[in-house]
């Protein structure tokens, strides 16, 4: 028996990404340009099925980055590899499987999903655009889909409009795992949530990794939330990276005082409320995420 091909330790390798953006000036018949240096010499690797979380306040560069990782944006220098192969400068029919296996989750849930379609044509707009066929037919995935992101497969013919913030957000969570893919980059995608129903988007995305083996690059501010969720962490800064480890190296030793400077902005909990809160919750893990889901209306 053949024994099968290990996985590579990084899905995806960014070296000396740089992205500038240039703008003409503010006169009305000016012709000068402006150039802005929006992710000066960028290196990360995101290990195979774990989560880079990328951190840094508004401004810091942190989604250009991670456009940049996902090729929404074309980069002015540098290089891009996924799963050891050079994508920098892929040909449509190679760029094709790369957007199959890297999908994206953006920040406001309400403007990235079409109020005009329903939610079955919305999460297999992928599928269509990329020409994949699915055995058993688009319905019964859209349904299954449903099932695993916590929504009523019944719900399918809905509208954006008639679902919560976290339902919406779970739509697209659902739209991204339609092509299957194995790279999911979260862009902010629970800062426009309420702290309860960020608790339950995290839970989901922390269960479909552990079910489906799948890498995460998490784009965030709070590190409050990137605790809950990240392997590594990378620091961003004014465009660059300045500081990079595994989540306890940072958040325990902390070199780079702007890493400090973030971490002091972090309201702190009783160490001993919090154990026994973590205690209770894995005890009664099952019923204290589905009371909470119920009541969004999550599984209504």
């Amino acid at each position: 028996m053949t024994a099968p091909a290990a996985q590579p330790e990084s899905i995806l390798t960014a070296r000396n990404l740089t992205k500038e953006f240039i703008t003409r000036g503010d006169g009305a018949f000016s012709a000068s340009k402006n150039r802005f240096l929006a992710v000066d010499d960028v290196s990360f690797t995101v290990p195979t099925g774990r989560t880079l979380a990328v951190v840094g306040e508004s401004g810091s560069g942190k989604s250009t980055t991670a456009r940049l990782a996902a090729k929404l944006l074309d980069m002015t220098s540098g290089s891009l590899e996924f799963e050891g192969a050079d994508v920098t400068n892929a040909p449509a029919k190679d760029l094709a499987s790369f957007r199959s296996n890297v999908q994206v989750v953006f920040q406001d849930p309400f403007s990235s999903l079409n109020p005009k379609h329903t939610i079955e044509r919305i999460i297999s707009a992928p599928l269509d655009y990329q020409g994949i066929t699915v055995p058993g037919g688009t319905a019964a995935l859209v349904r299954d889909l449903l099932d695993r992101v916590g929504l009523n497969p019944d719900h399918a013919q809905r509208y954006p409009a008639q679902f919560s913030g976290g339902q919406a957000q779970r739509i697209g969570i659902a739209r991204a795992l339609a092509v299957k893919p194995k790279l999911v980059v979260c862009d902010e995608a629970v800062s426009a949530l309420d702290v309860s129903v960020q608790a339950l988007v995290i839970n989901l995305l922390r269960d479909l990794q552990k079910e489906l083996g799948l890498s995460y690059i998490f784009i965030a501010h709070d590190l409050a939330v990137v605790r809950q969720i990240a392997d590594t962490v990378a620091v961003m800064s004014q465009g660059t990276i300045v500081e990079h480890g595994s989540r306890d190296e940072i958040f325990t030793n902390p070199q780079h005082p702007y890493t400090q400077t973030l971490l002091s902005a972090v309201p702190r909990i009783n160490p001993e409320w919090e154990r026994k809160r973590a205690a209770l919750l894995v005890a009664e893990h099952g019923r204290a995420d589905d009371a909470a889901a119920e009541e969004e209306g999550v599984l209504a």
